[in-house]
């Protein structure tokens, strides 16, 4: 038997023992501050390594220690001058914190705490800021991440992998805690706020509703992220922050100079859907062993879709509401990949018959997770003039080539636009974020029971705006001011999407001059120029922990690292940022040392790596869910205490693939060491799919025993009821229509395209008799949808 050994339960004692976060959410940007609580229970001092996950926009600002009693700041330094100082001190018996950022991802850290002495406590404190997205509904989302999957490491791929010396334990096993406290403000108000974890009763501080608190119940099991869904009164406002710069910091500097945070919502027309959209449209889905697993974790939702099945339903609504004319393919990939066509294909009824079909079929049967290989092979295809070309990227993000990966799509940004979905927990926004940053697209991620088709298909519509151009920014400011842009601004604007602009007010503010500025967006759509003008204040605001400058460093670190290591300047210039804000970057590393005199420990060091939760609830259609237990045989290793997930196989469990483990795709585990458990059973097709399933390519229904059956009605029974001289589709289509309204409302924005497609294809063929079918079938289905959802 291949042994699963860093995937084993150890009886290890773990010195980390809680972690408080304190959250303080100001309108859309979020300072949060993280206590990790350490007591080494052993004999013989330790180092203490924490490997976390932060969202790749978290600017990390600020890091420090409590070690016995004395208070430690630590300090940013170049990478490899802050190793060699934590080096050091272990080595002579001090002792040293050290916070770093891995090599080849953006969104995962490392926190070490050398030579805790024994019965020694620490208390290590660490400081972020990161700006919050509207979600399509309004919410405000922050998420505290917490499951860190193990992330695949292709064949050939450079730098090592974190994630694989991770020790896991079971779900519901973790030996340290968590407590979340959230101070909310908004000048508009606060509403409410969701959660799929536990939380205490929210908690007005302000009578007219604009500070809130909320927190985290008692005993909540870190294993899961923690998700606060925010709803202010209203949330698409444009705002405007003005900070004042850092004291005794460089003046002319990011830093010494006053900061400026605008978030605007360009009104872009929203161009009406038609059946004369144009493109090419690639659909690229992870089918690794890993998406067979549910998209939530939680044992409290057996009846969570898998990654795969939720994939395959979302696939099924994008072919349909493809528009006719354009072209399309779909490929798989994993330790291999596949295509179902050698190129792209036109869009028509028999290659969106036989694609539906392929996808239906489809399985997380490719192994490990390599994305690089058929993003290249796509990327090889050449365009077709007159096609704009969007691709679409489906995937959990467990990848640690994931710099590589986004270089790749930059290297071709010019001639895509690429829009990205995270599916499940654990998915690596560093990878998510970062490709659809590369290549001018907008990102999304789904977890939980949260449906991907309703994002996926806002992202599609987004696919068929045509682009906006010549974007520019014009500045109105009083006498002796003038903005400078921090990065280089605005490079993609979307119908309703957030627009977050940071600039730096330079110069000296005169006294008599107005206190008021302005700025100017504007931009070209479909060859008319639309501007979006917005006044702010110049009155400055204190703030200690100069959240807007952090993130505005950290847009500016964004943009200069992604230009790949070649571009030595920008390399220089993002070292320098980083060193003067604070912001770590891959460069760069916090370190701290306690530097009074005192004994030095002695002894050996012993390393404790802390552990993170793992268990996956897998399944496969048909299949029985089954309970692994993976380990080092009592043979191998005496008494390995296991590590458990759930995954299942079609037929008798004699193999399972590891890749449900993350990463170890290759990895086998015997049947010895599996047990069955009640079967999960499969979900049927809900009778929304099946009435999309049957809508033909160009948006019509055929009148059948299918869609006779979804209506409750039998095929004569509707023939009959039909008005005179209506062709039987345009019937049923009108029929299909009422069918959605009535029964489907809440997935609207699952069918809005395929229902405007559906509408093109009924106003040029069945002319002035659709007033009269619409009649006719709201009298047969006792319903009373208005004649205007059919623009007659």
């Amino acid at each position: 038997m291949i042994i699963c050994g860093l995937i084993t339960k150890s009886e290890e004692p773990v010195p980390l023992k809680s972690i408080s976060v304190d959250v303080v959410v100001r309108g859309f940007v979020a300072d949060v501050v993280s206590e990790l609580r350490y007591h080494n229970e052993e004999k013989s001092p330790v180092e203490v390594v924490f490997v976390f996950p932060l969202d790749d926009e978290a600017a990390v600002y600020a890091f420090e220690g409590l070690i016995g009693g004395t208070r430690i700041e630590a300090q940013i330094r170049e990478k490899k001058q802050a190793e060699q100082e934590y080096e050091d001190a272990l080595s002579e018996g001090r002792q040293a914190f050290l916070l770093e950022r891995e090599e080849n991802t953006s969104d995962i850290f490392t926190c070490s705490l050398g030579n805790l002495p024994p019965d020694g406590e620490a208390t290590l404190k660490l400081s972020y800021v990161q700006a919050l997205a509207p979600e399509p509904d309004g919410a405000i989302r922050f998420v505290l991440p917490a499951v860190l999957n193990p992330r695949y490491a292709p064949q050939g791929s450079e730098g090592g992998n974190v994630t694989k010396s991770i020790p896991r334990v079971p779900k519901g096993t973790l030996p340290y805690t968590l407590s979340l406290s959230a101070t909310l403000e908004s000048p508009y108000g606060i509403n409410r706020v969701e959660s799929k974890c536990t939380l205490e009763p929210l908690c007005y501080r302000a009578e007219d509703r604009t500070i809130a608190q909320v927190s985290l119940a008692e005993g909540h099991q870190f294993d899961r992220d923690v998700e606060l869904l925010i709803y202010y009164e209203d949330v698409h406002k444009p705002s405007a922050l003005l900070e004042a710069g850092k004291p005794g910091a460089a003046p002319a500097s990011l830093m010494g100079d006053p900061a400026l945070l605008l978030t605007l919502y360009p009104s872009v027309p929203a161009p009406k859907p038609s059946q004369k959209a144009t493109g090419e449209f690639l659909f690229l889905l992870d089918r690794s062993g890993s998406m067979e697993c549910n998209t939530e974790y939680s044992s409290d939702s057996p009846d969570s879709p898998t990654r795969i099945q939720s994939a395959k339903e979302t696939l099924i609504l994008l072919l349909k509401s493809l528009p006719l004319g354009c072209y399309f393919n779909i490929y798989g990939f994993g330790s291999t990949y596949d295509s179902f066509y050698p190129q792209s294909v036109e869009y028509t009824q028999e290659t969106m018959s036989k694609s539906l079909q392929r996808v239906k079929e489809l399985q997380a049967d490719l192994g490990g997770t390599e994305i690089l290989q058929p993003l290249k092979a796509i990327y090889n295809q050449p365009c077709r003039e007159g096609y704009p070309r969007q691709l679409f990227v489906f995937t959990d993000g467990e990848v640690s080539n994931t710099d590589e990966v986004i270089a790749e799509v930059r290297r071709h940004s010019s001639s895509h636009r690429c829009f990205s979905f995270g599916i499940g927990e654990g998915a690596s926004t560093a990878l998510i974020k970062g490709i659809a940053r590369a290549a001018e697209g907008s990102a999304e991620f789904i977890a939980g029971k949260e449906r991907m088709q309703a994002k996926a298909l806002q992202s599609l519509k987004k696919a068929l705006q045509p682009a906006v151009t010549r974007i520019s920014l014009s500045w109105d400011l009083p006498p002796g001011l003038k903005a400078e842009l921090v990065g280089s601004g605005p490079q993609v604007i979307f119908q309703g999407q957030r627009c977050l602009i940071y600039a730096q007010i330079c110069g000296q503010h005169q006294s008599s001059g107005s206190n008021e500025g302005t700025v100017v967006l504007q931009y070209q759509f479909q060859d008319q120029t639309f501007k979006e003008t917005m006044k702010f204040s110049l009155q400055a605001q204190e703030s200690d922990r100069l959240p807007v400058h952090r993130l505005a460093a950290q847009a500016l670190l964004q943009e200069l690292e992604g230009v790949g290591k070649k571009e030595k300047e920008k390399q220089r210039l993002a070292l320098e940022t980083s060193l003067s804000s604070g912001v770590v970057c891959s460069q760069t590393a916090y370190v701290g040392i306690n530097t009074e005199l005192g004994k030095p420990l002695q002894g050996p060091l012993t390393r404790r790596d802390v552990p993170h939760p793992y268990l996956l609830r897998c399944s496969a259609p048909g299949g029985p869910a089954v309970m692994h237990s993976v380990g080092m045989s009592n043979r191998q290793a005496g008494a390995a205490a296991p590590m458990y997930m759930m995954c299942s196989m079609p037929g008798p469990p004699l193999a399972c693939s590891a890749d449900c483990l993350g990463a170890i795709e290759e990895t086998l585990c015997s049947e010895s060491l599996c047990e069955d458990v009640e079967p999960i059973p499969k979900k049927e097709e809900s009778p929304f799919l099946n009435l999309v399933s049957l809508q033909n390519a160009d948006g019509s229904w055929p009148l059948d025993s299918d869609l006779a059956s979804i209506l409750g009605l039998s095929e004569a029974e509707i023939s009959s009821k039909s008005p005179a001289q209506v062709a039987p589709n345009a019937w049923a289509t009108v029929l299909a229509i009422l069918w959605l309204h009535i029964n489907a409302m809440e997935q609207k924005d699952e069918w809005e395209l395929l229902e405007a497609k559906a509408l093109s294809w009924l106003h040029a063929t069945t002319g002035p008799q659709l007033a009269e079918c619409v009649k006719a079938g709201n009298a047969m289905l006792g319903s009373g949808v208005s004649p205007d959802v059919f623009e007659i």
